[in-house]
């Protein structure tokens, strides 16, 4: 797997073959669906997260893959269990503890929407390559000067990773004990030159583009091919269906 490709899992599923415009604007639509959803519909939720998991299962993605990469979460987990004792209201009793209620529907929607929201995103991410992804957005008139800054920096991110790494071995094969606060000095001037080596790349970076006649704009549009509507009509029948789930809570629930 190449390792700016990131999260990607090369396949031939039917989803891996979608075009990627389609696949970001059904997880745009999907994720609004899910944030609009009210709390207090419990079993909308177990929906969306049923719809994922059948998205999942057709893209041949493992179930251990998709909750090991959602660990990305943890901070919004940690907040969402915290909610119940940090909200002001009517307390209720869970065993020996006393919690607010409103506290607890707080934590829940965090908690719910945002473990579908990694979920989605994952999906795409999966089954989309990054540099797709960035096509996709420019035939989705995604500003430019957007792009060009992701796709910088998801380059150059792995390159800065490899190179913080190669110092760290660098340090540890000279006696270096990272585990003892009086290396902090030394960490600290390692990042210090990782910041400069990296503006210096960066300015290379610049001057190459440059000599190559560079005009501002990356050589994106070579990909993907316009989808059709048998394409928009599978993308976004998920997505449809959430919304009207979304629509029909916010009206009766």
């Amino acid at each position: 797997m190449n390792p700016v490709d990131g999260l990607h899992r090369p396949g031939d599923s039917p989803i891996h073959r979608l075009r990627p415009q389609v696949k970001i604007v059904a997880l745009v639509a999907f994720t609004c669906a899910i944030a609009a959803t009210p709390r207090e519909a419990v079993w909308a939720f177990g929906v969306y997260a049923a719809l994922l998991a059948g998205l999942f299962t057709l893209a041949r993605v493992p179930l251990a893959w998709v909750l090991t990469r959602s660990l990305v979460e943890s901070p919004f987990l940690v907040l969402a269990l915290a909610f119940p004792f940090m909200v002001e209201g009517d307390p209720v009793q869970i065993g020996f503890l006393h919690v607010s209620e409103p506290g607890l529907w707080a934590g829940w929607n965090l908690l719910a929407k945002a473990t579908l929201g990694v979920w989605a995103a994952l999906l795409l991410a999966a089954t989309t390559p990054i540099a797709a992804v960035l096509a996709g957005l420019s035939r989705l008139r995604c500003p430019e000067i957007l792009l060009q800054i992701t796709a910088f920096a998801i380059r150059y991110a792995h390159l800065t990773v490899a190179e913080v790494t190669q110092m760290r071995l660098a340090r540890l094969a000279r006696c270096d004990d990272p585990r003892f606060l009086w290396q902090a000095g030394a960490l600290a001037r390692s990042l210090g030159v990782v910041f400069i080596r990296s503006f210096e790349r960066g300015e290379r970076v610049w001057q190459a583009m440059s000599a190559r006649g560079y005009t501002g704009r990356l050589p994106l549009e070579v990909g993907p091919a316009p989808a059709g509507a048998l394409q928009w009509t599978a993308a976004l029948a998920v997505p449809a269906i959430a919304a009207g789930i979304a629509t029909w809570t916010a009206v009766f629930v």
